[in-house]
């Protein structure tokens, strides 16, 4: 018998039941309270469960945050793939990539910009971590294609454009100058720094 047709285990499923709780628990504080003003005991309470048995789970309030955030950015990616496949434009097409990751990042400032901070400095042998750092590839990845539309851009060009237009997206969301602007004032900003990268 296949591995993937075989039917899922009691103890598998509580442990997926008990981590879909967990992500219930900390999307819902995050969201009301910020990530800074919530305890992981409260999620703990709230997800039902005792604390040692959360930080099986995650093993820091970072690592919960990006297992929220990873989820809600994979969604977003989502939407901006498909939002970029029907536009010609290659910088409309990165734009429609870029402003659905920025929209899901400034649905609560302090949270986005507490998620960048773990992308950077968090540990990437945890699980979450590794995940986060596998959707900022993927992200370079839907960039990188769109730019190849353009024949005049290489492969390997486009990749490294796909980084340098990240690296802009990143600033522009972490910066604490950036902190009170809106979205559309901050995907303008990125907007036109990739301009300029893409008029060569």
């Amino acid at each position: 018998m296949p591995l993937d047709s075989r039917p899922v285990g009691r103890r598998e499923r509580n442990k997926q039941e008990k981590l879909d709780r967990i992500t219930a628990a900390a999307r819902e504080l995050f969201s009301e309270r910020g990530v800074e003003e919530v305890t992981t005991q409260e999620i703990a309470d709230k997800a039902d469960i005792g604390a040692g048995t959360l930080f099986l789970y995650a093993k820091s309030k970072g690592e919960l945050l990006l297992l929220v955030q990873n989820s809600l950015y994979a969604d977003a990616l989502a939407r901006g793939r498909s939002a970029a496949e029907s536009l010609g434009e290659p910088l409309d097409a990165v734009m429609a990539i870029v402003r659905q990751v920025v929209e899901c990042n400034r649905k609560q400032v302090d949270n986005g910009r507490t998620y960048l901070r773990e992308i950077v400095f968090g540990d990437p042998e945890e699980p979450h971590h590794r995940d986060a750092l596998l959707l900022t590839v993927q992200t370079e990845n839907a960039i990188a294609e769109v730019l190849q539309r353009d024949e005049r851009i290489s492969s390997g060009d486009a990749a490294t454009l796909a980084h340098i237009v990240s690296a802009i997206m990143f600033v522009a969301m972490a910066a604490t100058i950036n902190r009170t602007k809106a979205i559309d004032a901050i995907v303008e900003e990125i907007k036109n720094q990739v301009a300029v990268l893409l008029a060569r």
